[in-house]
């Protein structure tokens, strides 16, 4: 064989070598350690959501699957890092709808390209809200705190995880649809804003029923309705506002699975398989509707497709609104 001869099927090898490199390595994914960042605080939705999938990817997978919290900025922060970790699945972004469809129109630049930087790997749940207050509020209902906050314009306080998430976008669609003043007061996630509520701090949360439930069961808060087009499982005595006294309103929130760009789509599919396969198991289901969430599990296409979507209709809210940070 002729050194040229020899080059061209080393050539080949190498190629052929090269092109089964990506189904081997789906094969064998993970091998080690998977880190999931939640880009919140502990204690919120995304968090329950987040440590409830892990867990399950964890026994599956047989490697641990390691929740990392890096809250701050909306969400941006935790978003950035996943945006620019090493595209091979080992890091993935647990993200919702306020850092993958809001936040781009909210903020006018962001550290990353909202619509280049993730590979889209499955949705997790859809987080309908929950409108709750402080026991120590007087309202029973929605209409109840309608009158209420109509009677003391300006003095009764909401609190929210951040400036234009899902459960801030929430309440000033409630406060435009009722015509009431109530003061916004924004924290750094769910979890220090329930807090607040908790302590009395505040009067009102449009929160996760998944971050809420269990606050709301021990009567530790009121729920006074929920935000989607049907009642929770988890909350089955609670009306939702379109039922009790906003007909049409619904609002909810969601969380999914990303990988930064770039990861082989050899492991983003074996990751979105087995994100369904989880999801699909009837304990699994039965344990988020019981937090007050809605397993729904997707192809990394209709995520993406969702996440599209969403941009588009907060877009539209956020001009129409004219809200702003604050």
């Amino acid at each position: 064989m002729t050194s040229t001869r020899r080059l061209a099927f080393a050539l080949a090898i190498a190629l052929g070598t090269a092109a089964l490199a990506p189904a081997a390595f789906a094969q064998t994914f993970p091998a080690r350690p998977v880190t999931l960042v939640v880009p919140f605080p502990p204690g919120g939705g995304t968090d329950t959501g987040g440590r409830a999938i892990a867990e399950q990817l964890s026994r599956r997978w047989g490697q641990p699957v390691i929740v990392e919290n890096k809250g701050g900025a909306a969400g941006q922060i935790g978003a950035d890092y996943v945006a620019k970790a090493r595209p091979d699945g080992y890091t993935l972004l647990l993200g919702n709808i306020g850092t993958q469809a809001i936040n781009p129109s909210l903020y006018a630049k962001l550290p990353y390209d909202a619509d280049k930087a993730f590979a889209p790997v499955s949705l997790i749940a859809e987080l309908p809200l929950a409108m709750m207050v402080n026991p120590a509020v007087p309202a029973r209902t929605a209409a109840d705190f309608i009158a209420l906050a109509k009677a003391q314009p300006g003095r009764l306080s909401y609190s929210s995880s951040g400036a234009g998430g899902a459960p801030h976008l929430a309440a000033e669609m409630f406060k435009d649809q009722t015509g009431i003043f109530i003061v916004h007061v924004p924290y750094r996630g769910g979890g220090p804003a329930i807090a607040d509520l908790l302590a009395g701090h505040v009067q009102l949360s449009f929160m996760t029923a998944l971050e809420a439930s269990g606050h709301i069961k021990a009567g530790k808060l009121r729920a006074l309705a929920v935000t989607g087009d049907k009642r929770l499982p988890a909350l089955p005595d609670v009306p939702t506002l379109g039922e009790s006294s906003l007909p049409g309103f619904n609002a909810i929130s969601w969380i999914g699975l990303l990988a930064p760009s770039g990861t082989p789509q050899d492991i983003v599919d074996k990751i979105s398989a087995d994100v369904r396969a989880v999801l699909a198991d009837e304990p699994v289901k039965a344990r988020f509707a019981a937090l007050g969430g809605v397993p729904r599990a997707t192809s990394p296409q209709e995520f993406g497709k969702l996440i599209a979507a969403d941009k588009a209709r907060y877009a539209q809210i956020i001009r129409s609104r004219k809200i702003t940070l604050e």
